[in-house]
């Protein structure tokens, strides 16, 4: 049954969640158009608009669906197009497009730490004074955006992780992790499933509850 703090909770969730997601997926389009391919522009992908990268099941159906129950977060979004025959350097390049999602998680985790002391500031000096919701909101963009890049990170096809690895294992090696990656999706979402990458939420914790604490240092010295 769906209550008000129910909404609420998919609310604070769900958008910061969408944005991530769809930033990530922006990141690799555009420095893939940087490194010579356009395709991801051609394709329509190269845009922050939501309905260009929604999988109606991964990104909707699951991660709703998995706060409502409070089962394991796990979702996913269309992965943006990359032609590696256009890259310049397609070896090297793909490392820096795999490397470009991830990256972009941990730049908007920044941003959202500097906004959160900025409210925190305003609010210390009584000049704005934010909604929980608000609230509740940036600390889910804090920590979406810590799982994001910690699990892509993690070295195993189709993740971004498994491609920057790519990168440094024999050409056959490589390629022949890239044929199979479809199975590896289905044993990596039964890890997630069953609590595998439960590992991860130690170190991201530990960095959302030390950025918390340096804002308020920040905040005490003001």
């Amino acid at each position: 049954m769906l209550t008000p703090e129910t909404i609420v909770k998919v609310i604070s969730f769900f958008i910061p969640f969408l944005f991530s997601l769809c930033f990530h997926e922006y990141a690799h389009g555009w420095v893939a158009k940087r490194l010579g391919d356009n395709t991801a522009k051609v394709m329509g992908r190269l845009t922050l608009n939501p309905l260009a990268h929604i999988d109606w099941l991964g990104t909707v159906a699951l991660p709703i669906f998995s706060i409502i129950s409070g089962m394991t977060l796990f979702g996913w979004a269309k992965p943006v197009p990359v032609n590696a025959n256009n890259l310049r350097h397609p070896r090297n390049d793909m490392f820096w497009v795999a490397l470009a999602g991830p990256m972009s998680n941990i730049l908007l985790f920044v941003v959202g730490v500097i906004f959160l002391a900025i409210i925190g500031i305003l609010q210390a000096k009584q000049i704005f004074f934010p909604s929980v919701l608000m609230f509740q909101m940036v600390m889910q963009f804090l920590t979406i955006n810590l799982i994001l890049a910690f699990f892509n990170l993690i070295p195993i096809n189709p993740l971004d992780g498994g491609k920057i690895l790519g990168r440094f294992l024999p050409i056959k090696w490589d390629m022949w992790l890239e044929a199979h990656q479809s199975q590896t999706m289905i044993i990596l979402m039964l890890l997630v499933i069953f609590g595998g990458f439960s590992f991860l939420a130690l170190p991201i914790t530990w960095v959302v509850e030390h950025s918390i604490g340096l804002i308020d240092t920040l905040i005490g010295h003001l």
